[in-house]
């Protein structure tokens, strides 16, 4: 540790990892997703809930879509893992828990999370601090993606196998990409080993939102842009699904935010996610 910098995770990863803790703290289970290591990792302070960006109110529906997100990919990777995929590789992996959660699944797979050196060191640092460790099955690989490292090269260099399939996550990413930044990592991933599988989330335009959403995605917008990691890149399905056809993908479906509210069909609290982020779901 003493050789590497650490630098905190940005305000994205950790208000994710928040939301996904006051899911636990704020709406009455059934719990869609149980996450307060995030939490933990992130040590925000007492007054954490007190946050303009915590309201349980004003919030619910992002709150709701956040865990909803991550409960697609978990049963998604304990569904691959039970048909034999063995490497799960998460880009941008930020304040992921997945692994310290979920040991029973993720000690079946080699999981590869790859991040900015910075905050990666830091997560690494805090995993070791609360006693969580590195088992030897989870791999923190650092890239530099402003310096335009070679993330694949890396994986490599971290024993990732290219000749077998894998589980390639990103979610919370591609709007902050140039369309042709993500049309080169598509055709990356696309050459994996048959068999291989790609989920990722993109924003919609905001004219393809409900109506109740788009103050929401403003304010999202404005945050981030603030934030000096401004939104760039938005997504008709239609054209996500271009994108991956044109990479090479054999098969590609789109899958829409809002049908992830199946998680939440037997509550009465209405707790449902916000329209806003879809996902591609594409196979090798």
């Amino acid at each position: 540790m003493a050789d590497e910098q650490t630098e905190a995770p940005d305000s994205t990863a950790v208000r994710t990892a928040l939301w996904r803790a006051m899911h636990v703290q704020v709406d009455p289970p059934p719990h869609v997703l149980e996450d307060e290591i995030g939490l933990q990792l992130a040590a925000p302070g007492d007054d954490w809930r007190r946050r303009p960006d915590m309201d349980p109110r004003a919030t619910s529906a992002f709150r709701a879509a956040m865990v909803a997100r991550a409960r697609f990919i978990e049963d998604l990777i304990a569904e691959q893992a039970d048909h034999g995929v063995t490497q799960y590789v998460i880009l941008g992996a930020g304040l992921d828990t997945f692994a310290q959660r979920r040991p029973g699944v993720a000690s079946r797979l080699r999981v590869f999370e790859v991040d900015q050196p910075g905050p990666q060191a830091w997560k690494r640092h805090r995993l070791v601090e609360l006693g969580y460790g590195i088992p030897d099955w989870l791999h923190l690989v650092p890239v530099d993606f402003e310096a335009s490292d070679d993330w694949l090269k890396q994986l490599a260099a971290a024993d990732f196998d290219s000749s077998r399939p894998a589980v390639i996550v990103s979610t919370g990413v591609s709007m902050y990409l140039t369309k042709d930044a993500t049309a080169a990592t598509l055709r990356q991933i696309a050459g994996l080993a048959p068999g291989s599988t790609l989920a990722i989330t993109f924003l919609l335009p905001s004219e393809l939102l409900d109506d109740a959403d788009r103050p929401g995605l403003r304010a999202s917008k404005e945050g981030a842009q603030a934030s000096g990691t401004p939104f760039i890149s938005f997504y008709a399905p239609s054209e996500m699904l271009a994108l991956a056809r044109e990479a090479g993908f054999k098969d590609a479906r789109h899958v829409s935010g809002p049908s992830l509210a199946r998680y939440f069909a037997d509550r009465t609290d209405g707790l449902r996610p916000s329209s806003g982020e879809d996902l591609l779901l594409a196979a090798t």
